[in-house]
């Protein structure tokens, strides 16, 4: 590591600019002959407002991939699917070495086993040992964050070395594993760090964040007092959450009963690797029947109004082992992702009209978050004593914020980096010297769908818009052998004052058109179908005042 060897260059790929599908490079040497390593690789959630039908956005690493060979491996800092979700989707364009910790690594090898991938081409690594990887050197620091083994990554290089964070807090008394250590930061400060890329989720959120220890109280009194059955649902990946969720029921004296594979798998991972010795005996869902309501207790996935998770199925009445009635309580014991605030408000208010009690983080103190607060990245931040702050993992404001908050606390240089930005850290004022090209990628059912492939924008137009199809069926001449065929999607059937219903006088439009126009202009399908989408296209704007999307069918029957 003191060789310099060329210039020290960082670049997001994802997870910069924006809050979830996190993909950092750092690379060293010149641009011809440049080393990479990859720092996460993770997912972000799709919206009905911005991707409809969309459950996975992955980021586009096509720059990744024109870089493979040159690729010496992934790191990957905890198991939160932001960070990971990508893995089983996109590791075939890269077929690189991950290295992780023994926790996030068991995690990535049932996605990958799930995905028909070799989970063997994980490589487990204890902290405080260092990875060679090219002309870096890497060192996973353990931290503390809302799942276990988290890690920052302590990247060394001729330059000098990078800190970068993950996902962080500094939690005190974290419930399972060692707490956070502020002083071992101090001693990697006192041998001198050249960049530190720090998390920016909480920038906004003044003080110091909570400790995991803090809701431990609120959780059994709450548990212990409610009158009939109570579930709580949190994130599947928290299994200290789940542990004191679960310890809690046990000593009010309820059976816990886990719905949602999510929660299940992590919580086996968990005993399994013995990151959880204690966790409570877990009862199935059948033996639930035989327990008094006030005896129970279930733990459930769900807490953010996914469609297809426990909660919103019980909710529905659609789940097939647990029913929740009324006086039973559910606990929100997590906190609310940006953009799934309507979701979660929906969800809830369909269990209050059941006569089910709520109680979620603003009634109670019974969630903390998972990120450091202000207070929490000064202290980082003046314990590291960085040359250069470069904010990661927040939109950008968040970033924004977090550059000028960073050179209050004492750093020399900060950048902003969205995603795509190539910045330089090395030198003497360290900043962008070029961009690649980022975006992202919709994981569309089994396809991937790219950000400007059309499929996503013609989607929204058709939930704004909705659909109209036209099918004709002509003779070589252009003419009619049939009445046109009409069919009216996401739209009114027949409105106030129509003469009649709206397929039926789109159909006699297209009949009309098509009959007082000449047999020349009929006899090639191009001008026939531009001549059918207009005669469509007036009746839906005199009488609906929209423009659809229309689409014309045209079966020409030759003799």
């Amino acid at each position: 590591m003191s060789q310099k060897t060329g210039p020290l260059v960082y670049c997001a790929l994802g997870g910069a600019g924006e809050i979830g599908m996190n993909c950092y490079m750092y690379g060293l040497g010149d641009a011809r002959a440049r080393r990479w390593i990859m720092v996460d690789l993770g997912i972000g959630f799709g919206d009905m407002e911005t991707a409809p039908g969309v459950e996975l956005v992955l980021p586009d690493i096509s720059f990744a991939v024109e870089e493979r060979d040159s690729l010496e491996g992934i790191f990957i800092t905890h198991a939160h699917e932001d960070h990971i979700g990508a893995i089983p989707h996109l590791w075939r364009k890269l077929k690189l070495p991950i290295h992780a910790r023994p926790f996030t690594a068991e995690v990535i090898r049932r996605k990958m086993h799930d995905a028909g991938l070799d989970p063997f081409l994980i490589k487990t690594v204890e902290t405080g040992e260092r990875v060679a990887a090219g002309p870096f050197e890497v060192e996973f620091l353990p931290t503390t964050h809302s799942i276990p083994e988290a890690s920052m990554l302590a990247i060394r290089t001729g330059h000098g070395t990078i800190v970068h964070t993950g996902d962080f807090k500094t939690d005190r008394d974290p419930q399972i594993g060692p707490p956070f250590d502020l002083a071992a930061l101090e001693r990697l400060g006192d041998e001198g760090v050249l960049a530190l890329m720090c998390d920016s989720t909480n920038v906004f959120a003044a003080g110091e964040g909570g400790s995991e220890a803090d809701v431990v109280q609120t959780l059994a009194r709450l548990i212990a007092k409610q009158p009939k059955a109570v579930a709580a649902t949190t994130f599947a990946s928290n299994i200290v959450r789940l542990r004191t969720l679960a310890r809690a029921a046990e000593a009010a004296g309820r059976s816990v009963v886990v719905a949602g594979r999510a929660m299940q798998r992590m919580i086996q991972i968990g005993t399994e690797t013995g990151i959880v010795s204690d966790f409570p005996p877990i009862l199935r869902d059948s033996q639930a029947d035989d327990i008094p309501r006030e005896n129970l207790f279930y733990l459930v996935s769900g807490s953010q109004a996914e469609n297809r998770a426990a909660l919103a199925r019980i909710a529905g009445g659609s789940h097939p082992t647990v029913e929740l009635k009324p006086d039973d309580t559910v606990l929100f014991s997590s906190k609310n992702i940006p953009g799934n605030e309507a979701g979660i408000a929906r969800l809830q208010n369909r269990l209050s009209e059941q006569g089910i009690r709520v109680i979620d983080s603003d009634m109670e103190r019974i969630h903390v978050s998972g990120h450091a607060r202000r207070e929490d990245l000064r202290a980082v931040t003046q314990a590291l004593r960085p040359s250069v702050a470069v904010p990661i993992h927040g939109e950008h404001r968040h970033l924004v914020e977090h550059a000028s908050a960073a050179l209050g606390w004492g750093v020399p240089h900060t950048t902003i980096a969205p995603n795509g930005a190539v910045v330089r850290l090395d030198g003497d004022v360290p900043g962008v010297v070029e961009h690649v090209e980022t975006g992202r990628i919709f994981l569309d059912g089994t396809a991937h769908v790219g950000s400007h492939d059309g499929v996503i924008r013609e989607r929204l137009r058709m939930a704004r818009l909705g659909h109209v199809i036209v099918s004709v069926i002509v003779d070589e001449e252009g003419d009619l052998l049939a009445d046109p065929d009409v069919r009216c999607l996401g739209a009114p059937k027949d409105g106030e004052g129509w003469p009649a219903p709206l397929e039926e006088m789109i159909a006699q439009s297209v009949d009309d058109a098509i009959e007082d126009t000449p047999r020349k202009n009929r006899r090639t399908d191009g001008p026939l179908e531009e001549l059918i989408l207009r005669a469509a296209r007036r009746i839906t704007g005199r009488y609906w005042g929209k423009k659809p999307v229309t689409t014309v069918m045209i079966a020409r029957l030759e003799e």
